[in-house]
């Protein structure tokens, strides 16, 4: 697959667009991709996802905190195992957001993406303040010789997946549901960092994370089962995120994971931790042994799990 953004891309052959923010690349996306895919190859064309950077609404509601599901080094990533020829990465800005559907058709998807064909989801809505849809769209491919398909949204047990839906479920501690909707498990991209060694007083080590990019969503506090890449080799083991209640009396949120039968100096590092599933909520122990006492039931339950679920 061919990455590059939208200043530089020259196109040298005709193709078949998809167009969207692709926040988490879910099974909702997969369906568009997989039909732009064989939509391109039915017409000998060339595949193509123009996607944006940073999130509109970063750019156009400043005081809007959203946070994302993947960050753009992921979803490019998830976006080239969908298989797709080219992923032209547009920068999301107020000037272009001001573009007529006009201009963002002509000069953009004909003229710099030769476009021939557009595939788009059931609520695609372009141009300055969004005021243009797939009638408008069909209207412009009349005009400059492209056709236009729509798909309808892919639903999963009647709910319509969507982004926004994923990250609910994430907030709300639901990494099974999120996972379901994704077609993946929920990743998140860190950094090893110091801490303040209180895991490994109690006999109970972690590494301590810091996201890599802090546009990027943290699902709510508690403990999780995960898996951690380090160095191209998985280690399991179980994560919590959180305040840390019995031992701070602060309110900062601090991520950090205990790995089962891993004992290297992992500071510096960086790693890739998969959400398998949640164990518990965060809870204020009155004491440190209650603390360690529950920590190994969580890590019984955790291996159990991952017994269980083939994992290990």
């Amino acid at each position: 697959m061919k990455i590059q953004n939208a200043k530089t891309f020259k196109n040298t052959s005709q193709t078949v667009v998809t167009i969207g923010t692709f926040d988490g690349v879910h099974i909702g996306h997969k369906a568009i991709l997989d039909r732009i895919n064989s939509t391109a190859k039915s017409k000998g064309l060339e595949s193509l996802v123009l996607t944006f950077f940073p999130h509109p609404r970063m750019v156009l509601q400043q005081d809007a905190d959203i946070k994302l599901l993947n960050s753009l080094e992921e979803r490019k990533q998830l976006l080239q195992e969908s298989g797709i020829d080219n992923l032209v990465v547009k920068e999301f800005t107020k000037e272009f957001s001001r573009s007529t559907a006009l201009e963002y058709v002509r000069d953009l998807l004909v003229n710099k993406l030769g476009a021939k064909h557009v595939i788009i989801g059931y609520d695609h809505r372009f141009g300055r303040n969004r005021n243009a849809n797939i009638k408008d769209l069909i209207e412009f491919g009349e005009t400059y010789g492209f056709t236009v398909e729509e798909i309808n949204p892919q639903d999963i047990d009647e709910v319509i997946v969507s982004s926004t839906k994923i990250r609910t479920a994430l907030s709300e501690g639901d990494v099974n549901k999120a996972n379901n909707y994704l077609g993946y498990y929920f990743m998140m991209h860190c950094k090893v960092v110091k801490g303040k060694g209180l895991g490994r007083q109690i006999k109970f080590p972690t590494a301590n994370l810091q996201l890599i990019d802090d546009y990027k969503l943290i699902p709510s506090n508690g403990v999780y089962v995960v898996r951690a890449k380090l160095n191209e080799n998985w280690v399991y083991g179980m994560m919590n995120i959180g305040i840390n209640p019995t031992v701070s009396d602060g309110n900062k949120r601090h991520m950090e994971v205990h790995l089962f039968d891993f004992n290297q100096d992992v500071y510096g590092e960086l790693v890739k931790i998969e959400f398998l599933t949640k164990v518990r909520e965060e809870v204020k122990f009155d004491t440190i042994d209650l603390l360690k006492k529950q920590l190994t039931a969580d890590q019984e339950w955790s291996q159990t799990y991952l017994k269980n679920e083939d994992f290990i």
